[in-house]
């Protein structure tokens, strides 16, 4: 049996899967379009179709937009498979996934990866204990199932998300105990080189600004160059402690919601040994790409955040370039045309990424709050603290990898997610050596969990010939 085949394969309905697709069927492609949540949007539209007015207001102009787009997907002509987990893919462009219990596959002349981010992890003391929750997680509580914290909340960290999500809580009547800021006055110097060139984005710049000044409206307690944060409690959280200004604080809160920016979702791009580097402005690992989105591997392309973060704007653009990109490659498109039809994408693409060297430098996560303390938990699916991994190093542990032998380090459910940055920070820090020295966990499949049973539930075929 020959394995049924596509000309595009998308992975991720968030806004540089659901654009690309747009473009791919608009040039006569046919595209599938596989997504693990049950409704289009990614993490930023996230139930755009399902949300009502209150909480269409509550979560801004922003996420609105989402709306267009999404309507605009799913009548584009692609096939949506909604509720799909990818558990594998291979080089070959073959497309392994569970949907509805079963395992099924797909191959596909060219992939797209459009997987997005998620959240950077932010070891801190305390970090594990029930009540302590990332911002984003509270984002996703509230939009998808429009649910609010009862009592006030601490939002500690920083990066745009941080002050969204409170002037969103202020919509909601959500009470905000504090905003406890860790970029200081001196990341703002830093990032005062960047303002010149980052004028060319200045809608995003007035956004960040008139979120501020709702915040100072409002009247919410706001710490900057918060230093030393840990969460008080015993059996759960009861308040965050920091100091800031030079005094030591202790804010009361049942509810504490951390965040340090996002990274990219790179677990297929690492599973399938693409080209990665380590970006020093981000802090993270960036899957290597051409100006179209092509990765080291031939036929297989990265839009939006999975590849390097740029935001939801940025992502739209670079999906559509990379479906330009494949309908030239699929014959659809002549050379010429492809650079004509790209050229306005560029543009926009340019102008949404101006103003990310100066946000990547005003909110630089601290060093203390992503290469923590010896006794704290770095790994939580295995409950490995930061100083068992330092034991480790000084054993002879050269890299995250080796990790899982001395310790089981990223061998839980989320199969490195939450602990990988961190563990490779970690190692660099103890061994004395660029993060890119030190590398990052070999990922392998299955990317999600699945049963003997639903693998035994995959059909046996053989991928089609390459065209």
């Amino acid at each position: 049996m020959t394995l049924e085949s596509v000309d595009l394969l998308i992975i991720g309905a968030g806004p540089a899967g659901m654009s690309a697709a747009l473009e791919a069927c608009r040039h006569g492609l046919s595209v599938t379009l596989l997504d693990e949540q049950g409704s289009p949007g990614g993490q930023i539209y996230r139930n755009i179709d399902g949300s009502d007015p209150q909480r269409l207001a509550i979560l801004g102009a922003d996420y609105q937009a989402g709306a267009s787009l999404s309507a605009a997907f799913m009548t584009c002509g692609a096939r949506y498979i909604a509720g799909a987990a990818v558990w594998q893919v291979t080089a070959q462009k073959q497309v392994h996934y569970l949907l509805d219990g079963r395992a099924r596959v797909l191959h596909a002349r060219r992939l797209l990866i459009a997987t997005g981010a998620y959240e950077r992890p932010m070891p801190i003391p305390g970090w594990t204990l029930p009540g302590v929750m990332t911002a984003g997680a509270g984002q996703i509580l509230l939009k998808n199932a429009a649910l609010l914290p009862k009592g006030p909340v601490v939002l500690a960290g920083c990066g745009p998300l941080l002050y969204l999500l409170a002037v969103q809580y202020l919509r909601a009547g959500v009470a905000l105990a504090a905003l406890v800021d860790t970029s200081s006055h001196a990341d703002a110097l830093r990032a005062w080189r960047q303002l010149p060139g980052a004028l060319r984005g200045w809608r995003e710049l007035l956004k960040g600004l008139s979120l501020l000044a709702d915040l100072r409206r409002a009247g919410v307690a706001h710490y900057r160059g918060a230093r030393h944060l840990a969460v008080q409690g015993e059996e759960q959280a009861e308040a965050l402690r920091f100091s800031s200004g030079g005094i030591e604080r202790r804010i009361p809160a049942s509810l504490i919601l951390l965040h340090q920016g996002v990274v990219p979702n790179s677990q297929i791009s690492w599973s399938l040994r693409l080209q990665h580097h380590w970006s020093n402005e981000q802090l993270c690992w960036s899957a290597g790409r051409d100006a179209w989105g092509e990765t080291s591997q031939a036929g297989i392309f990265i839009a939006g955040d999975g590849g390097a973060i740029g935001g939801a704007l940025a992502a739209q653009q670079q999906g559509r370039i990379a479906a330009l990109a494949i309908a030239g490659q699929l014959q659809r498109l002549a050379a010429p045309d492809i650079e004509a039809l790209a050229k306005p994408y560029r543009r926009a693409l340019a102008r949404q990424l101006a103003t990310r060297p100066l946000i990547d430098t005003l909110y630089r996560p601290p060093l203390e709050n992503r290469v923590p303390a010896d006794e704290v938990i770095v790994c939580r699916c295995e409950e490995v603290s930061a100083g068992d991994v330092r034991q480790h190093v000084d054993l002879g542990c050269l890299g995250p990898n080796q990790t899982k032998a001395f310790g089981r380090c990223g061998m839980g459910p989320c199969q490195g997610r939450l602990c990988g940055l961190s563990v490779t920070e970690v190692i660099a820090e103890r061994r004395g050596v660029p993060p890119a020295q030190v590398g990052y966990y070999r990922i392998r499949s299955p990317l999600k969990p699945i049963t003997l049973a639903q693998l035994a539930s995959e059909p046996i075929a053989s991928a089609p010939q390459e065209s």
